[in-house]
């Protein structure tokens, strides 16, 4: 390797890395520094998306980046996607997720389980940043069991009427296309392309957030929408379509909070280098020292993981288990770190302009969406015991 992997890296793990993906990580993590960190406070403050930001986002190739090149993407290995989405998360969760969403959850679904037709329509739009995606499949009453979902999809001539409630929803109100899951009349799940125009489809956005506040979160409504055949997607029938796209947004996520937790500890690591109390900086101190130990160890750790799921990624040998090990040990990593930063800088650690805040109450809701920790538990624990705990 040429370039070194800036940031948290102890034990080199650049060396791991391919010149293309350092540069990716390099691209990213510019972009953060000159154009995300000077303004997301604001933003946050605001409630606000910074959707200014999306331009330059696709035009650095950002949006869809793991997809293929035919389709105007970047066509980026695993390991450059995970890097790309470290560097997000160490600007904010909400940039992260956003690109998140566009990627894995929108586009993923379109190019894996859409027609042709419908990837050559939707998917070089989406990778400009033309067309916005989200993702529907949480309701008021069916979160970590999406099966109990009540959206219903009723044949009729031509198309498909749907009415139902979506939850949660990150883009909802920015979104050009909902990929919508619902229950045709066999009970059966299938995705849609609905439109942000077709007639009865409204996505309120939610207010009063004190999490991923520069993220648009909505509710999709759905009252007798008319879904064209030609919206329907061909290749997804039952719950391993959605299913499988959640796996797909889980891996970014358990990339992307390694960035907030490095963020955290440099933070804390310089704010406890000049920061003195008793005649010394507070670095100085054996407590201080345990905690800025265990976070970098933990970090560490976690790129490990991380990367070495990416391998698997790109040889296609990985397991949704495993992606469920990685999320929930890597969010739960991250928010410890959050956490601990907060209390090495003291009372500071409350004010946006420490960042430290901003990233333990994003991490609150990372740990909680795409399944939540205790979920991802009982995945890996039905996969090591053979023993399902969901029945």
């Amino acid at each position: 390797m040429t370039t070194a992997l800036r940031g948290v890296d102890y034990i080199d793990c650049t060396s791991l890395l391919t010149d293309d993906e350092v540069l990716v990580q390099h691209t990213a993590r510019d972009f953060v520094e000159a154009e995300v960190l000077p303004i997301i406070t604001k933003h946050h403050r605001n409630e606000t998306f910074p959707d200014e930001l999306v331009p330059q986002m696709a035009e650095l190739g950002f949006l869809g980046s793991n997809l293929p090149t035919e389709y105007g993407c970047a066509g980026l290995n695993n390991v450059a996607y995970g890097l790309l989405n470290q560097e997000l998360e160490r600007g904010d969760s909400g940039l992260r997720s956003f690109v998140s969403v566009q990627t894995s959850l929108a586009m993923y679904p379109i190019f894996r389980y859409g027609s042709e037709e419908q990837r050559r329509k939707w998917l070089p739009l989406m990778a400009r940043g033309e067309a916005i995606g989200c993702y529907g499949l949480t309701e008021p009453d069916a979160g970590s069991n999406p099966a109990a979902m009540r959206t219903q999809a009723t044949k009729v001539k031509d198309g498909w009427v749907l009415n139902g409630t979506k939850m949660w929803i990150t883009n909802g109100s920015i979104a050009d296309l909902a990929v919508v899951w619902a229950k045709d009349d066999d009970d059966h799940v299938r995705g849609f392309l609905v439109e942000k125009e077709f007639d009865g489809f409204t996505a309120p956005r939610m207010h009063g957030k004190l999490s991923l506040r520069a993220s648009v979160t909505s509710e999709l409504v759905l009252d007798e929408v008319f879904v064209p055949e030609e919206n329907v997607l061909p290749g997804a029938e039952g719950l391993a379509g959605p299913l499988s796209c959640l796996t797909q947004a889980r891996y970014g996520i358990a990339w992307g909070t390694i960035g907030a937790a490095m963020a955290c500890y440099e933070a804390a690591l310089k704010y406890t280098g000049e920061r003195v109390q008793f005649g010394k900086a507070i670095a100085g101190f054996q407590l201080t020292q345990d905690k800025l130990v265990w976070m970098l160890t933990e970090i560490t750790k976690a790129q490990l993981l991380a990367l070495q799921l990416g391998r698997l990624k790109d040889q296609e040998r990985l397991r949704y288990q495993q992606v469920a090990l990685a999320k929930r040990n890597n969010v739960w990593m991250a928010r410890e770190c959050a956490r601990m930063a907060r209390e090495l800088h003291g009372a500071n650690g409350i004010i946006d302009d420490y960042h430290v805040m901003r990233h333990l109450t994003n991490l609150e809701s990372v740990l909680t969406y795409e399944g939540t920790h205790e979920m991802h538990t009982l995945i890996v624990g039905e996969d090591i015991t053979g023993i399902s705990a969901f029945e």
